[in-house]
């Protein structure tokens, strides 16, 4: 039986196809929609909590997520936001506090911290740390001392 789906799916080319797909919970409130290509995630996609607000919304790349992503606390605010390449979060993320406003970003390699962190308090910035490999190398709480250690252009 399988095999004689298979033959159907090749000869129709459905197996080469492109279409939009919409996920539901079982109360019938919409759950996930995006690009399907060849049966793998592509393209933009948004999750949504049962409530009805954006859970998380980004780009994917044959089947993993790829490019900058958006992710949200169930009453809809940003909790944090960045970069992933082939499932990794990578490069900057940022982070939000219950206000929205950044409370720290970081550089991150293969999802853990590698790089810089940077805290804010009430939009002002507090202190910066430096991690490798996830793990705590130094902090700063001026931007004198930082820079005396560090190159700006090691932040970008």
């Amino acid at each position: 039986m399988s095999r004689i789906l298979l033959t159907i799916l090749l000869t129709t080319g459905f197996l080469n196809s492109k279409f939009y797909h919409r996920e539901f919970y079982d109360t019938g409130k919409l759950k996930a929609q995006g690009w399907f290509i060849d049966f793998n995630k592509e393209m933009y996609w948004t999750y949504f909590y049962e409530n009805g607000k954006i859970m998380e919304s980004g780009h994917y790349k044959n089947n993993l997520r790829d490019g900058y992503w958006y992710f949200y606390s169930k009453d809809g605010k940003l909790e944090m936001e960045g970069h992933f390449n082939k499932n990794q979060k990578v490069k900057w993320w940022l982070f939000y506090d219950k206000n929205e406003k950044v409370n720290h970003k970081c550089q991150l390699k293969d999802g853990v911290k590698n790089g810089y962190c940077l805290k804010y308090r009430n939009e002002e910035l507090t202190s910066a740390e430096k991690f490798k490999d996830g793990k705590k190398v130094k902090e700063w709480f001026s931007f004198a001392s930082f820079k005396k250690e560090n190159k700006l252009s090691d932040l970008k």
